[in-house]
């Protein structure tokens, strides 16, 4: 009987571990696709945190996607606007972060948003940007919003989401996971 006390003891120490989050390293590269004329939209709404919790500087981290920004920015039809870098703890329950760019101006920023995630089969992502423009007295004149999600976002790929003049590559990978996935095996025996 004491055994199976302390065995219930044990598993009740160690359940709450198991579903516990997950931490993931997360990039994301905003770009504007020049050739594609902007869709200006109503003024980024006063809430537009969406309840999320800013990054917190402990877990800014830096940025790897290199090789992507210098071609990006090697090409005319696009113009990198934004990137950011940082862990996030992402579990079966959304995660919603909150980024900014700039220098505030009552309470907005020239590019300001957030991103959410949620752990399942996939990772699910929503991500609700805006990029502002100011009148000479600090109030945002015009905003372009980006609104995307998709819910079939791989560990570790690079992923492009596309809102037609603004879009977003994003890489989620595990923390402790390799940077780059490894070659399909199949593939280098070609």
């Amino acid at each position: 009987m004491r055994a199976i006390r302390n065995l219930t003891l044990l598993l009740a120490l160690i359940a709450p571990a198991a579903f516990a989050d997950t931490q993931y390293l997360v990039e994301m590269i905003l770009v504007r696709q020049n050739t594609v004329p902007a869709i200006t939209s109503q003024f980024a709404p006063e809430d537009w945190s969406g309840g999320g919790a800013p990054i917190a500087e402990y877990d800014v981290r830096q940025p790897i996607l290199d090789d992507e920004v210098e071609r990006l920015s090697a090409d005319s039809q696009y113009t990198v606007l934004l990137r950011k870098a940082w862990q996030q703890n992402v579990g079966s329950e959304a995660s919603r972060v909150v980024f900014s760019d700039g220098q505030e101006q009552f309470g907005h920023f020239p590019i300001e948003g957030n991103l959410s995630l949620k752990e399942g089969r996939f990772l699910d992502v929503e991500a609700n940007l805006w990029v502002n423009q100011f009148d000479g007295n600090g109030a945002v004149m015009q905003s372009e919003q980006f609104r995307q999600g998709n819910s079939n976002v791989k560990n570790a790929e690079l992923t492009f989401l596309d809102g037609g003049h603004l879009a977003l590559l994003l890489k989620i990978r595990k923390a402790g996971a390799p940077a780059s996935a490894a070659p399909d095996p199949a593939l280098m025996e070609q």
